[in-house]
């Protein structure tokens, strides 16, 4: 991932170094169960490691030769040691070390990317409890519906995001398997308790049966979740678009000093962190499709899928850390103009309160048809003609009139009828604060 996207953290577990240090921890936890099984002599092992030495530019220098990865990594631990470097890599196939190797980093990557969407929890819940009485319109196909509240908008993402982490808890357990079984995952070469002492020693399970490599459906179960969280993602900030448009403006992202918003027209402010949030979730959807393609390989394994893993999966994790920190800072640093809100909802001169009509009237007596037709006749009156409200409207129809009075029609005109619920609905969302309510 190229650096104007990458945060430090996700940086350092996919950086060469470390991935270089967890294949030589697996090579050397290898060994070790050789040695408890009495194939290795131990103090083969102990020289092994008291003069074990890495070079990475030395490894590169090999690899020119080898054109393989692997091979150069052990060429090189090998050229600092005796003859005991016969019993490096003792049994296994490349995979061996590459996939259990995967399987920790991105086991650690999935651990940031869980603490990165409990900040980002954190940040809408208490956001969606600042406004959990803040009046809005709902919007249907961008057409007014019903009143809503700016807190119950954002009680929705919180759930999603809710679902987002459970869906990453599992795919994280779903990748932390690893392989220690040979060329062709039968162990023919290598004990299966080999396997099983690598396996607890990284905190990893087993695969139960392996090819030569771990199977990718795995792989693609993880970035899945991944694409899934940058999808929500794409949704919040595509809201926060909309209510950013200039005829909307109902919140606006937060305009540090000296920041511009365009190269020609000084007065932009322009919505550039969600469009980007929308833009980069693209790039996690097609990396996803990669995955789903890396399934499908020749017999015990092919090397198609290898190529396309040394990008996606770094890049993945990389992106995911940097949109769930991105948009946590958009959402604290968001505006929120709550008179916007309220002008904008009163912009349609009652007509959000059809539905209350339609059922009062329903209580009169009336059929859901009859009292339908009478309701829309009102409302379409209403949307053709600016000067004159719904309730004026409402009051000046005799059919309407011969079951409702003024007073009963000024009574269902009440936008604290749309709060009644708010306080049971973040309850039931696990948005509360007990201290707001003692």
């Amino acid at each position: 991932m190229i650096e104007r996207y990458t945060l430090p953290r996700m940086q350092a577990i996919w950086s060469d170094a470390h991935r270089f240090e967890v294949w030589i921890r697996i090579e050397m936890l290898v060994l070790e169960a050789w040695g408890e099984l009495g194939v290795v002599p131990k103090e083969d092992i102990e020289r092994i490691r008291a003069n074990l030495r890495f070079s990475p530019e030395r490894m590169k220098e090999i690899e020119k030769t080898t054109k393989h990865d692997v091979i150069a990594f052990l060429t090189s631990l090998s050229e600092n040691l005796g003859r005991e470097s016969r019993f490096l890599h003792f049994g296994l196939t490349s995979s061996d070390v590459l996939d259990t190797a995967n399987a920790v980093l991105l086991r650690e990557s999935a651990d940031l990317l869980l603490e990165d969407i409990d900040r980002v929890l954190e940040v809408i819940r208490r956001r969606a409890w600042e406004h959990r009485y803040t009046l809005m319109v709902g919007r249907t196909h961008g057409v007014h519906a019903e009143p809503t509240t700016f807190g119950l908008k954002l009680a929705t993402w919180y759930t999603e995001m809710q679902r987002n982490r459970r869906r990453l808890e599992q795919a994280k357990e779903t990748i932390s398997v690893g392989k220690i079984s040979g060329a062709v995952g039968n162990f023919a070469n290598v004990d299966p308790r080999v396997e099983a002492y690598v396996c607890e020693k990284l905190g990893l399970r087993p695969a139960p049966v392996s090819t030569q490599i771990i199977q990718r459906d795995r792989y693609a179960e993880f970035l899945w979740a991944l694409a899934m969280i940058g999808t929500s993602l794409e949704k919040f900030a595509l809201e926060i678009r909309h209510l950013q448009r200039t005829e909307v403006r109902e919140v606006e992202e937060g305009f540090s000093p000296g920041q511009k918003g365009s190269s020609a027209m000084p007065h932009k402010k322009n919505p550039i962190t969600a469009e980007q949030i929308c833009g980069l979730s693209r790039v996690l959807r097609g990396n996803l499709l990669v995955a789903l393609e890396n399934i499908p390989l020749w017999h015990e394994r092919d090397i198609s899928h290898s190529s396309a893993e040394r990008i996606i999966l770094p890049d993945s994790c990389i992106l995911t850390d940097y949109l769930l920190n991105t948009f946590a800072r958009l959402l604290e640093n968001l505006v929120v103009y709550p008179e916007a809100m309220k002008k904008n909802l009163e912009r349609s001169r009652g007509l959000v309160f059809s539905e209350r009509v339609l059922l009062a009237l329903v209580e009169k007596g009336l059929t859901r048809e009859e009292a339908y037709a009478l309701v829309q006749r009102c409302a379409l009156k209403t949307w053709d003609d600016e000067e004159v409200t719904f309730q004026e409207v409402l009051e000046g129809d005799p059919e309407i009139r011969a079951h409702l009075s003024r007073e009963e029609l000024t009574r269902l005109f009440d936008y604290h009828h749309y709060l009644r619920h708010v306080d049971a609905i973040f309850k039931r969302a696990g948005i509360w604060e007990e201290e707001g309510h003692a």
